[in-house]
């Protein structure tokens, strides 16, 4: 890129960036009420992340979160977390039910179990208590795996020692199987899950029980789906997505007036991915809602964040490295961060949208392929410093949330 066009595309940067007051929850809204008209007529808003232990991450979809509900009328956090499980956060919400640790626990991923969800679902809490039902914001699980619960639900619903014992045989591989870990062709234990559905559906049990047979027949498909295809789109990553976009469409549901915010990595909330057979839970997003969808990527410049360690000559094996904080320095300017630090060294939020206006050096900008920092739960343990995806910023995103600092996640005790 020429030195020209470098500075044009630093100066718009600048000059179009809101500046982020803070990113804890309970502050003064004036630096996000930009979002809110950038999200008018928004039904659907990804909330990102580049890592899932970033603590400033977390704290920062509070704030967003609060923001949206407050003064958007948005009413459901949709999350990154098991269909199955998610229930009982929900009934902590609204009702009180349990206390909010426990049932984030519940959930059943290390990456949630942090003091900044926690203190998310706490404040879910407290703005339900005294509000009427339809007034109240809820909290849904979107990923079918980890589906226990789901197990023992449908278990509960017959108390016949041979009908258990024939579910068991059938079924009971899902309490604990990882997605991909069965792959079947013939799809068998599927099968089985959707028999179940239907009988259930002839018995007319009741909402709850169908709810997590449903589910059953979700985490079925992932645990059957291999990991590895000639055809992406074979894949249980393929699948996965697929469920996740189709739980937050159950979501919305007719209502035109349901607003729901997707808590989720940057990975997940793309609206396009370079193979194009693999299709991310946002381009199914996009291809319901259209521009009623809004991804927002969350970025960080450099720091700590929590990820388990994979350890060498270990992938894809058994996944039980340490959970640790790992370090990035931070990148070069021909990396995302980098050229946005380069423009706005402090927290701030980019609507990338609004560039339908922009010079021609920034449409370029924006059209051409970059490379940002991207981890999920685990990081190589020699290579992860060195890690960069691709990304091609308005075909995947709307929007940009750069942190500058990152910390680690912090745990429950």
């Amino acid at each position: 890129m020429a030195n020209e066009g470098s500075a044009e595309v630093r100066n718009w940067l600048s000059e179009h960036a809101w500046p982020l007051a803070g990113v804890v929850a309970g502050a003064p809204v004036d630096d996000l009420r930009p979002l809110g008209k950038a999200l008018d007529g928004v039904c659907v808003v990804g909330l990102g992340e580049a890592t899932h232990g970033t603590r400033e991450f977390f704290q920062l979809k509070h704030r967003l979160f609060e923001y949206l509900v407050t003064e958007l009328g948005f009413s459901v956090l949709a999350m990154e977390a098991s269909e199955s499980a998610a229930p009982a956060v929900d009934a902590y919400v609204r009702h009180g039910i349990g206390d909010a640790a426990s049932v984030v626990s519940g959930l059943g991923f290390w990456t949630w179990r942090t003091e900044e969800v926690v203190a998310l679902v706490e404040w879910m809490r407290s703005y339900n208590e005294g509000r009427p039902a339809a007034e109240q914001v809820g909290f849904a699980g979107i990923d079918p795996q980890r589906c226990s619960k789901s197990v023992d639900v449908v278990r509960a619903a017959h108390a016949d020692a041979d009908w258990l014992e024939e579910f068991d045989a059938k079924l009971g591989v899902l309490r604990d199987a990882s997605p991909g870990s069965a792959p079947d062709p013939e799809r068998k234990v599927v099968r089985d899950a959707e028999k179940l559905l239907g009988f259930l559906q002839g018995e007319q049990a009741s909402a709850e029980v169908l709810l997590h047979a449903e589910i059953l027949v979700r985490a079925a498909e992932l645990v059957a789906r291999p990991r590895q295809h000639d055809n992406p789109a074979e894949t249980v990553f393929a699948a996965r997505d697929a469920f996740m976009a189709g739980a937050v469409g159950r979501l919305v549901g007719d209502d035109p007036s349901t607003r729901v915010a997707v808590w989720a990595h940057n990975g997940h909330l793309a609206a396009s991915r370079e193979t194009a057979e693999l299709h991310p839970m946002g381009w199914h997003l996009r291809k319901r809602f259209g521009s009623e969808y809004y991804a927002l990527a969350l970025v960080f410049g450099s720091g700590f964040f929590r990820a388990r360690r994979l350890w060498s000559g270990r992938w894809p094996g058994k996944l039980d490295g340490p959970v640790v904080s790992n370090e990035i320095e931070r990148g070069g300017f021909n990396s995302l961060e980098g050229q946005l630090a380069a423009a706005n060294a402090g927290d701030h939020l980019l609507d990338l949208r609004s560039a339908a206006s922009a010079p021609m050096a920034v449409k370029r900008w924006l059209e051409e392929p970059h490379v940002f920092r991207s981890y999920g739960a685990f990081v190589s343990r020699w290579t992860y410093k060195m890690q960069f995806a691709p990304t091609h910023l308005t075909q995947e995103y709307d929007g940009l949330a750069y942190v500058a600092t990152s910390t680690p996640s912090r745990p429950l005790e």
